[in-house]
């Protein structure tokens, strides 16, 4: 093992991003080095770049990105039981420190690298069958939705669900919807291959938000019922407006996709009539992550068709362009180191 590893760092004072070479850390009290097989591109890396998002609790100017970690334990830090070298995980996206969450590859560093550390309790175990390349964004690209149906959503068997952006976040979302029994899903999204791939992975409409007739194909599609829950996304402040309208008495509208936009309620004493409800969304808890691989390892669920790309990790900057354009209107962007 060298002394030496590349890292996909951003220095958040300056905003520059940069693969680069730096000391492999060793674990402490605790913790375990892991050797990153894959780590997954999420648009919030984007944001950090870009400065949109800015971390609460790092230490420093620099920090290694990547929340959606998967691997090999490599090494064992003093008085770490329970698992292995050579043991197959994924990495929990964050972890409690003295009542505050710091959230992995934005408060401290991440596995946009060739080794990271972990606290030994984020560790999950993957099956064998489970690819790398797969485990990796569960803990955020699958459980983000997840959390958000199952928990802020509170989505029922046989109710009407809207789902608003069919990229990274809204595609699982839509599967998810499914396995839960959600009934009918439409998938909103200007994009016709969006839209083709909500019908793939489970919807049972997709619709143009720009389509003139589209309350009417809306009410077609969940036979005259309105919506009981909308989910935004895409981030998009015009989507929640229009997510908004779709639904009827107690209806939720929830919103996972980030925006630094206002949010506008167009008919106030109408929400307040039907008693609808707009509830905030942000991750997901570290069981909703276990829960997932065990519908995995069950057979439930299976992500194949989300992996779009897979870059080396000298080119993370590439990686990050291509989401940032949506080249390919990928689901998820996989570095291997």
């Amino acid at each position: 093992m060298t002394a030496t590893m590349l890292a996909g760092r951003l220095d958040v004072a300056k905003g520059a991003f940069a693969v680069e070479e730096v000391p492999v850390p060793t674990p402490g009290p605790g913790e375990v080095l892991i050797k990153v097989e894959a780590a997954g591109v999420c648009l919030s890396d984007v944001h950090l770049i870009e400065g949109m998002l800015k971390p609460l609790y790092l230490k420093g100017d620099k920090v290694t990105l990547g929340h959606e970690v998967a691997g090999t334990v490599h090494t064992l830090g003093e008085g770490v039981t329970g698992t292995a070298v050579g043991d197959r995980v994924l990495l929990q996206a964050g972890e409690t420190r003295d009542g505050v969450v710091h959230t992995r590859g934005v408060d401290y560093d991440g596995g946009w690298a060739e080794y990271a550390l972990a606290t030994a309790t984020t560790l999950v175990p993957i099956p064998d069958e489970l690819p790398f390349e797969q485990a990796c964004f569960i803990p955020d690209a699958v459980s983000t939705p997840w959390a958000a149906i199952t928990a802020t959503g509170a989505v029922r068997p046989a109710e009407a669900v809207g789902v608003w952006g069919v990229g990274g976040l809204g595609a699982h979302g839509v599967q998810l919807l499914r396995a839960i029994g959600a009934f009918p899903i439409v998938a909103v999204d200007p994009l016709p291959a969006a839209r083709e791939r909500a019908l793939a992975f489970g919807a049972d409409a997709a619709l143009d938000p720009a389509d003139p007739g589209f309350a009417g194909l809306l009410r077609e599609a969940t036979g005259g019922r309105p919506l009981s829950v909308a989910f935004d996304f895409a981030g998009v402040a015009p989507v929640r407006e229009q997510a908004m309208a779709t639904l009827g008495e107690h209806g939720r509208l929830v919103l996972v996709g980030l925006t630094n936009k206002p949010l506008t309620v167009t008919n106030g004493t109408l929400v307040s009539y039907l008693r609808q409800q707009i509830r905030g969304h942000y991750g997901s808890e570290g069981q909703d992550v276990v829960d997932l691989v065990n519908l995995v390892r069950g057979g439930r669920l299976e992500f194949s068709r989300s992996v779009s790309g897979t870059f080396p990790l000298a080119e993370a900057a590439r990686a990050v362009e291509a989401l940032e354009h949506k080249e390919g209107d990928p689901i998820r962007l996989v570095l291997k180191p």
